[in-house]
């Protein structure tokens, strides 16, 4: 079995056009652009699954984010990836629909460096998540005001690529 560091990403041009194949980790030392998924998950009354990242992931653990976020493997659909991360990192299997992507680069302190084309999933969460405890160390759900408030007061609380985005979802939310 490969190991998380070890899967391989999609190399990508910023029109989203694949180049190739790297391993995760490399391609995060390289800062080689590469495709990603980030879901947000919403409860009935609105507000957001928020997970917060087990604090031995290989970046940014211990920060909070959105309620799942990974890459999809050669081969796979973008969409399904989504659905297979849910399942894998909270316990969860809910539709997701596509929201809209964005190109972000963040270095971080270790060295690596998220470069990555990210496509955005929205769905509406059904059950209790059950998190991987090695993927998730806490959850919470929090309205986009609060979420907004909050991460403007303690942005070292937050990942990078949540921050980032937080502007277009509360806008495609409203």
């Amino acid at each position: 079995m490969t190991s998380a560091l070890e899967e391989q990403v999609i190399l990508v041009e910023a029109d989203d056009r694949p180049t190739g194949t790297m391993g995760k980790l490399e391609a995060h030392r390289r800062g080689a652009l590469h495709r990603a998924l980030s879901v947000f998950g919403f409860d009935a009354q609105g507000r957001l699954l928020l997970q917060q990242r087990a604090p031995g992931k290989y970046h940014s653990g211990g920060l909070w984010t959105n309620t799942c976020c990974s890459h999809p493997r050669p081969g796979e659909d973008t969409a399904a990836a989504a659905g297979r991360r849910l399942r894998e990192e909270m316990g969860m299997n809910f539709p997701v629909t596509p929201a809209f992507t964005f190109l972000y680069r963040a270095d971080f302190p270790n060295g690596l460096i998220e470069h990555e084309l990210d496509h955005v999933f929205f769905g509406v969460c059904t059950g209790e998540p059950q998190p991987d405890p090695t993927e998730v160390s806490a959850w919470r759900y929090i309205t986009l005001p609060d979420l907004a408030a909050e991460a403007a007061a303690h942005p070292e609380r937050f990942t990078a690529w949540l921050a980032i985005c937080l502007p277009e979802v509360i806008r495609r939310r409203a």
